[in-house]
């Protein structure tokens, strides 16, 4: 794997890097490299999920008028972004140059010298424009390693015919009035509720590998609550939330902001969205967490330029980049001065999931290459849990078992 990294930056590469990194910080991500045109050049082909090939193909034209000797290729990754790690293992001197990546996957493609830290010039950009959580996201044993275009937190989505802007405040009230769709088996869902109770994920860092205390009495307590749902009537376990909104079954669900649009043609006037309730546990409100996620680009360590490839990720993630994104997918912008945007500030969904990004109300998830591991044994505790299938005489031997299979 080691031999990857070599390669990358080995030759004109490190002279590129090096190039790049003299250029000095910008205050704005707004501007493009200050490189000189004619260093440059080539062809960067980059990877981006489907449904959002036209908005950076569209954004990708206005790089011609910088950079004439440069050729930008926007690929749709069947593949999509979720699967990058995997993808770029198989062989990353085919892979694209530059690729959409989620946060997660960062620590162990970086330890794996798939991927290049971003250079120093972009790397302050990246801490001037962003908000510290947005950067801690991207950032892993201390460098930078993509360049942010959307932050993700799962919000509250509801139908105010049925449910008021109070009652939405409140786990215990919302679904003692209306039926609340989710699915137990995703440990994206409901893993923070076990932050909602107190513990952490490989520390206050989320890079300390030892860092996991979920084996305890607060890990307990989550345990409990995830038990109690399955005797709420009003709480609907499926593998479709959004399916049984759609019918009418369901009143309310929690979605992320890739889904905002579908969700307002499902509730029309009724639609409504809101921060994630307070859930009581033993016996006090606590708020429910959620995973925040960054989703950016990453440069390819294989990459035959490094300079080009790291400018057109820039550019591809400026504040002007964001906003276009925004306004024809959804997508919540990282970018401080995007989100001062009228329509980003006019918008109750973003409203609502920048409101979850903020400290106390989310997590950012870890990048460590536990991760893997995590993601397998997270859904089963919390699953085992609601049904029953794990007693609550085991709930500290099973939550030993996940911490310990995470922690090495």
């Amino acid at each position: 794997m080691k031999s990857w990294k070599k390669v990358a930056l080995g030759g004109a590469s490190v002279l590129a890097l090096a190039t790049l990194a003299a250029c000095g910080s910008s205050a704005s991500s707004n501007k493009s490299s200050s490189s000189s045109s004619d260093s440059i050049k080539g062809t960067v082909r980059v990877y981006v999920d489907t449904q959002q090939k036209a908005t950076y193909t569209d954004v990708a034209k206005g790089l011609a008028s910088k950079y004439p000797d440069l050729k930008v290729q926007i690929i749709a990754n069947a593949s999509g972004s979720a699967n990058a790690k995997t993808d770029i293992a198989k062989d990353p001197s085919k892979y694209a140059d530059v690729f959409a990546v989620p946060n997660d996957q960062l620590g162990d493609m970086a330890d794996k010298g798939f991927i290049s830290p971003v250079a120093t010039k972009f790397a302050d950009e990246i801490k001037n424009d962003n908000s510290k959580i947005t950067v801690a996201g991207v950032t892993y044993k201390d460098k930078v390693y993509a360049f942010p275009k959307s932050t993700e937190a799962q919000v509250l989505f509801y139908n105010k015919s049925k449910l008021s802007a109070d009652d939405v405040k409140y786990w215990d009230t919302m679904t003692s009035k209306a039926v609340f769709a989710t699915d137990f088996t995703n440990a994206y869902n409901f893993y923070p509720v076990f932050f909602s109770a107190g513990t952490q994920l490989f520390g206050a860092s989320g890079e300390d590998v030892t860092g996991t205390d979920v084996a305890s009495d607060k890990g307990i307590t989550a345990m409990k609550w995830f038990a109690e749902q399955k005797a709420n009537k009003n709480v609907m376990q499926t593998s479709n939330a959004l399916n049984q909104l759609q019918s009418g079954k369901a009143d309310a669900i929690i979605d992320g902001p890739w889904d905002t649009a579908n969700i307002k043609k499902i509730l029309g006037d009724n639609f409504a969205v809101a921060p994630y309730p307070t859930i009581t546990l033993n016996g006090e409100q606590k708020q429910l967490e959620a995973f925040q996620g960054i989703k950016g680009f990453a440069v390819n360590s294989a990459t035959k330029d490094q300079a080009a490839s790291q400018t057109v990720a820039q550019y591809l993630t400026t504040k002007a980049a964001q906003l276009k994104l925004f306004n024809s997918q959804g997508d919540v912008p990282t970018n401080l001065d995007a989100q001062k945007d009228d329509a980003v500030k006019n918008s109750d969904a973003t409203k609502a999931v920048i409101t979850m990004a903020k400290e106390g109300n989310s997590v950012v998830m870890p990048k460590l290459p536990q991760m893997a591991t995590f993601w397998n044994n997270a859904a089963p505790l919390i699953n085992g849990a609601y049904t029953g299938s794990i007693k609550a005489t085991d709930y500290q031997a099973q939550l030993q078992k996940f911490q310990d299979s995470i922690s090495k």
